[in-house]
């Protein structure tokens, strides 16, 4: 099939793959308007880009802005999607106010933990029923280095246990959602391992946690698929379900700072088309574990990955291109 079809001649990504795990993407107001009938045809799940995260729903102490996350779980409601939640703790995009006192010093553990709580409860609880599972935490292991733990502002002000506060607080809130971990660099083998030790650690101690979120911010070259299969195991054997929370896949190493190409080359295009074949071989290989697959994104049109980590670059990580049809690489799984 030519890459030239209207979207009406192409077949839904999430249908062919139904057997498989439900397939998501992430969302913001705008894309729903732009994407909305690549979402609905091809995507069963959402994901919040950036609208249900602390900042923008409780930008001031008290007071919480609900108009765009209720937009996404409204759209999901009326086109019959499932909605994961993203994301309750994270060490970006928190408001100062959470970790400091009214003298503006850092706050007690007491007081931050009641915002926490507070903030948990109110967010998860308004969405109880309509959102299947949530990252509760995210990011919050170091990528090297001998500490376990990222040197964030929760650490700093609760300690250690504000994971697994975080969890219990969640859980509480909604008891019939799946709570996940969340990280990046899933697959490097030191990063692995920490991620690995973390969820231990929670699991060991009873903490309500269900699953791991693999963000899989791939590239054309990294990581290998060696180390995916290693990574899913190790974490598949804790019990827990896994989700592929963020996919995309990068035309560029991330050492890679080019910014002479107006659009990939046919060797890029050919290794894009490679390397989503082989993923999804692996994410059908473990179906048993793996529950839910999600990009974070929809279309090449929009991408976090545009400008990022080079300023002035596009990027073209996803199935469909900058005007949403499918590309060689969706026809690849598809046809598989």
């Amino acid at each position: 099939m030519k890459q030239t079809q209207i979207q009406k001649d192409v077949p839904s990504f999430y249908k062919a793959l139904q057997e498989f795990f439900p397939i998501g993407a992430a969302v913001n107001p705008s894309t729903l308007v732009s994407g909305n009938d690549l979402l609905v045809k091809q995507f069963k799940s959402l994901t919040s880009e950036n609208h249900m995260k602390f900042e923008n729903i409780q930008p001031q102490e008290g007071v919480y802005t609900f108009e765009n996350a209720d937009q996404i779980i409204d759209f999901a409601a009326a086109n019959d999607k499932l909605v994961r939640g993203h994301t309750l703790v994270w060490h970006n995009q928190t408001p100062d106010w959470v970790f400091k006192n009214d003298c503006g010093e850092q706050a007690s553990r007491e007081q931050v933990l009641e915002r926490m709580s507070k903030h948990i409860s109110t967010v998860v609880g308004r969405y109880k029923g309509k959102i299947h599972a949530w990252d509760v935490v995210n990011e919050a292991v170091t990528d090297s280095g001998p500490d376990l733990l990222r040197d964030s502002k929760w650490l700093q002000t609760i300690g250690e246990d504000y994971i697994s506060k975080a969890f219990h607080f969640a859980h509480m809130a909604d008891p019939d959602a799946t709570l996940f971990y969340n990280d990046y660099n899933e697959s490097n083998p030191e990063k692995r391992e920490k991620i690995y030790t973390l969820v231990k650690g929670l699991v060991e101690q009873g903490v309500p946690i269900h699953g791991i979120g693999l963000q899989a911010h791939w590239n054309l070259y990294n990581p290998s698929l060696d180390d995916i299969r290693c990574a899913i195991e190790r974490y598949a054997s804790l019990g827990l379900q896994l989700h592929i929370t963020e996919m995309d896949v990068s035309m560029f190493n991330f050492e890679d700072q080019r910014i002479d190409l107006t659009e990939p080359t046919e060797e890029m295009v050919a290794l894009h088309q490679q390397r989503y074949e082989q993923f999804f071989s692996i994410f059908k290989e473990y179906k048993e574990v793996i529950s839910n697959v999600t990009f974070w994104g929809i279309a090449d049109d929009y991408t976090w990955l545009d400008d990022f980590p080079v300023v002035g670059r596009k990027n073209w990580p996803f199935l469909f291109d900058t005007k949403h049809q499918p590309k060689s690489s969706f026809w690849s799984i598809v046809n598989k």
